[in-house]
């Protein structure tokens, strides 16, 4: 994760896991002994939410993992899930979290047409503050071993009120700590996850692959939404293998995140994405085949690496040209730029101060699977130039160089470079 050049190691849930409606492989119903189940099938009488699971090793383990990370110049993040396996602690002893159906049992988690047996969902009706309380105490645990990033999972089915109050309390003494909210949810419920505090958003990015579609939600999130949503741009998810991914090969992983890196000063990749990991559990589903959200997925990344069977280095490169580019850490100075095809997508970023003048301009291809030549037609005046002005450019993944104006060709082949990304040089 650091030789690729990323500044956080991510975990899912990293607590016990339920024993009690364990799922097994691909999300089946029965488990076998070997199975782990789902790490966000939280609880087991093994402990809660402020335990390892055995098979992880101890919490002085996860001392030494964090201290590791930070000699490496990562921080690490934590799923918060707030929910339950049918045999964590909470279950027994707060049954009143918890939603109880006419016959006494309580109701597990369901969004249709997706069911979970295996989780709980709490509930904050009947005891509000000692429930938040003890999610307060749970996330200050955490932080006292090291944990300054939380992402917290589906956020918006909880009351707002109570993310309100607990990042506030958080902010009070902690304002370094970061909430990313994994909500894929009404776009007016992820705009009031921000206004309540949460620094950072999951977006439908994954779902936004053609021309139109990413200079409409580009051009939102930079503009429109920049001041309450603040977008950390996923190219896939633990749920989430879109059908451009699955379908568009080698440049389509490409593409995406060289979008991914420029367009938004944050970004992720879940793990297998540098693998040209593509096959889904069956047709028209975005689920993974063998998801490690249900069994463990060992990765030869060294045999990859030998055979060139990798995006490692083109991810490392794309994280090293933002480390070089204050423009790219930016979200606001985005500007579109017209192409004459309809899979060319044309955007620059440009931060300018005192001795400072960075410009980043990048033409993308988002058609996977055929080369595309076009013209191209920059916005002068938006990248500080004259109509009639000239000025070289360098791409910082191959090193060419070649003088642009207003009007320029480009060629992109996805099989070769699916993206320019170039650099303005100024005299």
């Amino acid at each position: 994760v650091a030789d690729m050049g990323f500044d956080v190691a991510y975990l899912p849930p990293i607590h016990p896991i339920g024993a009690v409606n364990r799922k097994g492989a691909n999300n089946t119903l029965t488990s076998g002994p070997s199975d782990p189940g789902s790490p966000w099938a939280i609880g087991s009488a093994a402990g809660g939410h402020d335990a390892i699971d055995p098979d992880l090793g101890t919490l002085e383990d996860f001392d030494a993992f964090v201290a590791r990370a930070r000699e490496l110049d990562l921080e690490v993040a934590l799923d918060l899930a707030l929910q339950c396996a049918p045999d964590h602690p909470w279950v027994k002893q707060h049954p009143e979290w918890f939603t109880a159906r006419a016959d006494g049992s309580i109701a597990y988690a369901e969004n249709p047409p997706k069911k979970y047996q295996d989780i709980y969902p709490l509930s904050f009706d009947a005891d509000w503050a000692r429930l938040s309380a003890e999610v307060l105490r749970v996330v200050r645990h955490w932080m006292d071993h090291g944990v300054r990033i939380f992402r917290v999972d589906n956020p918006h089915t909880k009351p707002v009120r109570f993310w309100e109050a607990l990042l506030g309390e958080i902010r009070v003494t902690d304002p370094d700590v970061v909430f990313l909210a994994e909500a894929f949810t009404r776009p007016a419920m992820m705009r009031a996850l921000g206004m309540v505090g949460f620094h950072q958003s999951y977006t439908y990015f994954t779902w936004r692959n053609t021309k139109s579609e990413l200079e409409s939600y580009l051009a939102e999130l930079s503009h429109d939404t920049s001041d309450v949503l603040r977008p950390n741009l996923f190219v896939n998810t633990p749920d989430i293998l879109s059908e451009y991914l699955q379908h568009g090969g080698r440049a389509a992983f490409a593409v995406r995140a060289a979008i991914a890196a420029t367009a938004s000063p944050s970004w992720g990749v879940y793990s297998g994405y540098e693998l040209f990991e593509h096959v889904a559990v069956r047709p028209g589903s975005e689920e993974y085949l063998d998801t490690e959200k249900f069994q463990y997925r060992p990765r030869d990344w060294e045999s990859a690496n030998r055979a060139g069977d990798t995006l490692a280095p083109y991810l490392s490169s794309l994280n090293t040209i933002r480390r070089n580019h204050p423009a790219l850490r930016q979200l606001r100075n985005l500007t579109l730029h017209r192409t004459d095809d309809d899979a060319v997508l044309c955007y620059s970023k440009r931060s300018t101060g005192v001795d400072l003048d960075d410009t980043v301009i990048v033409v993308a291809n988002v058609d996977p699977h055929s080369p595309r030549e076009t013209t191209f037609h920059l916005d002068l005046p938006a990248l500080g130039y004259g109509a009639h002005d000239t000025f070289e450019v360098t791409d910082e993944i191959t090193g060419q160089t070649w003088r642009w104006g207003q009007h320029n060709y480009v060629r992109l082949d996805p099989s070769d470079s699916p993206a320019h990304i170039v650099s303005i040089r100024r005299t």
